[in-house]
């Protein structure tokens, strides 16, 4: 995937954006998710909370959003401008690279720390990563992948971070996708990358489940869970690059809760605010057209279970070469720009 998440709902009338649609996916050696670098924007947030446990996360001031948004204003786009402001002012995840994650880490957790907010990170390199699709890779093997969880960890350091671990991992077990002779191997490596994680003091861990249009029946989830450590994370995450609705996405972390020991979980609201595409075609998860932005990232969530929103994918990246999209994870600006235009009512 950077994620691939793939709903198994899908498209009928499309709802046009008034312009080409594209796929869903992240890619932390294309630009994960990221595409490219940061997002936040020309203008200065808000002032931060004092304390980042109960404050805003970090906004990222050169985001690909932030410097489309400058650009346009030089360009005279200002209307334009204005709309991707809704994006590029709002916090959202950074997806280190697959080579070396230090440097994105550290910016992110430098710019954070200045601020007094809390940077949101994803790991997304586990080896065999998306079963060879748009987001394929990851680390060569599992003693290069616990090189690279630890060069993540490190460069956290004591700085407060909430880690969303590899997006699509568990699912892609689930689903039959990752062959079977790499599922154990896949359970050790989670495992130990939750451990390693939370020996950073200010780190919280949510081990990714995918979303409610992928793996219908939470209980199928429930045991993998287990054996990749959920015991020892923060909780789960679920919706990842996918498009469910904030009501769905609840109903399926509170049921799924209660069969991992009531842990508590995180969402992606990031492009959910008109929900998934109806209709039946596998590829709904793929830039799908008419998205809108979803609920704002907060910690302030008024569930005792949900501990966050969070927009994880970075909206206007690419999903993958569908729909007219550029490689996952690469910044899209019509297609930014369409979400924007729809997003969800505050």
């Amino acid at each position: 995937m950077h994620r691939l998440l793939r709903t198994f709902t899908a498209l009928a009338a499309l709802a046009a954006l008034g312009l080409p649609a594209g796929c869903s996916s992240s890619d932390p050696d294309s630009g994960p998710g990221s595409g490219g670098k940061k997002e936040a924007a020309a203008r200065k947030p808000a002032a931060a909370s004092a304390t980042p446990a109960a404050g805003t996360f970090w906004v990222d001031p050169d985001s690909p959003a932030a410097r489309q948004v400058r650009q346009w204003e030089e360009q005279g786009r200002d209307h334009d401008a204005e709309a991707l402001r809704r994006i590029s002012e709002r916090p959202m995840a950074v997806w280190p690279a697959g080579d070396d994650p230090a440097t994105d880490i550290a910016e992110a957790t430098r710019g954070a720390a200045q601020e007094g907010r809390t940077a949101v990170l994803v790991a997304y390199n586990i080896p065999h990563r998306d079963c060879g699709q748009h987001s394929a890779g990851g680390a060569a093997g599992a003693d290069a992948y616990r090189s690279w969880v630890d060069t993540f960890a490190d460069a956290i350091g004591d700085a407060p971070a909430l880690v969303v671990l590899e997006p699509d991992a568990i699912p892609h077990i689930v689903d039959g996708c990752t062959p079977a002779e790499y599922h154990a191997d896949r359970y050790q490596l989670l495992s130990e990358a939750i451990q390693r994680l939370k020996r950073q003091p200010k780190v919280k861990v949510y081990l990714d489940a995918g979303n409610p249009g992928w793996i219908s029946e939470p209980h199928k989830l429930t045991e993998p869970l287990r054996q990749a450590g959920i015991a020892q994370a923060d909780g789960f995450s679920l919706n990842v690059s996918n498009f469910q609705t904030d009501e769905t996405i609840k109903s399926y972390g509170r049921t799924l809760s209660a069969t991992v020991g009531g842990k508590h979980f995180v969402m992606d609201t990031s492009r959910n605010g008109k929900g998934p595409l109806s209709g039946d075609r596998e590829d709904a998860w793929c830039n799908p057209p008419g998205r809108g932005l979803g609920t704002p990232p907060t910690d302030r969530t008024g569930d005792p279970l949900l501990d966050a929103v969070l927009w994880i994918k970075r909206p206007g990246d690419s999903d993958g070469p569908c729909r007219g999209g550029p490689a996952a994870g690469q910044w899209w600006p019509d297609y930014a720009l369409g979400l924007a235009r729809n997003a969800k009512a505050a």
